[in-house]
């Protein structure tokens, strides 16, 4: 019987965050095919999108054969720091400490950006539209790939987790054939809040498996993990709403927008760094308060289902003083 309490968000996790990426992977396709061509922009993003493919096999095949308990401990605290990253940023944008994330802006940016390389040669395979749309792609793919292996191994529920994935795909290839143009309409900004709340409720409670804590309801506190980290990022957003209100001058707006030259394998890798860390007092946080947990837990200390709870508080307030340093900054 399929035990709904744990592959339901996980599924629904894998969807929501991959059609953020795939929004975002399709803007900059459209605006490389518009001004370069659709033959090369095409093949760039098929070739991206085959790597990516290949990689989920290889990755989730490996991980199938390593312990549960340490699987999830390695992917929890990495799952924990992606997602408080993104739910972080989130809550900053929601705040208007960031800038929202406009796919119709991205568009006309990446056109204006396209049209600047000057006029596509004659070549079979033009090499400024592959490389973008090549780049593009695995940059928003490698987010989903860890989605849905982090979402999957650490529950054993990769079919489903891809299954998810899978389905945002299908959805928005078909709005784009459909529509031909960036899908400026999909709540991205709210999708990815929600994102960031659900993968950060994933990240503590296989984080605490992983160092031996004793959730209460074992696989349901995974939804009242993902309860209490909205309800704090609810908070947080009206609290940094406020502190932004009282500072004379907004911070610098972060770049959005991704170009794509011919340091693609460059920019991938630094993109794989930046998935978790944007922040180094939250990384430094996250880190240090997970390994005082696995400290206490190896002195045998925290089999109590109290122990838990505290272990969750701690990880609130890391994200509340991040978020807030940001917005008072």
């Amino acid at each position: 019987m399929i035990d709904w309490t744990s592959v339901g968000p996980s599924v629904l996790a894998a969807f929501m965050a991959s059609m953020v990426e795939f929004v975002e992977a399709l803007t900059i396709v459209l605006a490389v095919g518009v001004v370069r061509g659709w033959r090369s922009a095409l093949l760039g993003a098929s070739a991206g999108g085959a790597l990516l493919t290949a990689l989920v096999l290889v990755l989730g095949r490996t991980l199938t054969g390593i312990s549960l308990p340490f699987l999830q401990l390695v992917v929890g605290i990495l799952l924990l720091m992606f997602g408080l990253r993104w739910l972080r940023k989130a809550v900053l944008r929601a705040a208007g400490v960031l800038p929202l994330h406009d796919e119709a802006e991205a568009f006309a940016k990446e056109v204006r950006e396209m049209r600047q390389q000057g006029a596509a040669g004659h070549e079979v395979i033009d090499k400024i539209a592959f490389l973008t749309t090549f780049k593009t792609v695995m940059l928003e793919g490698i987010e989903v790939v860890f989605i849905v292996i982090a979402l999957g191994a650490g529950g054993r529920l990769l079919v489903p987790a891809a299954a998810g994935a899978g389905l945002a795909l299908l959805l928005v290839i078909a709005l784009g054939l459909l529509l031909h143009r960036p899908l400026s309409k999909v709540p991205e900004n709210q999708l990815k809040f929600g994102v960031g709340v659900m993968l950060t409720g994933f990240g503590t409670f296989w984080v605490g498996e992983g160092i031996g804590l004793e959730w209460p309801g074992a696989d349901a506190a995974i939804l009242a993990l993902i309860a209490s980290f909205l309800a704090i990022a609810l908070v947080l957003v009206r609290v940094c709403s406020s502190m932004r209100a009282k500072v004379a001058s907004p911070g610098p707006a972060q770049a959005t927008g991704k170009s794509a030259l011919p340091s693609a394998l460059a920019g991938v890798a630094s993109e794989v760094f930046g998935l978790f860390v944007d922040d180094g007092w939250l990384a430094a946080g996250v880190l240090i308060w997970v390994a005082g947990g696995w400290q206490v837990a190896a002195w045998g200390g925290i089999a109590h289902p109290a122990s838990s709870v505290i272990f969750a508080v701690g990880l609130f307030l890391v994200l509340g003083v991040s978020t807030m340093r940001r917005a008072r900054a």
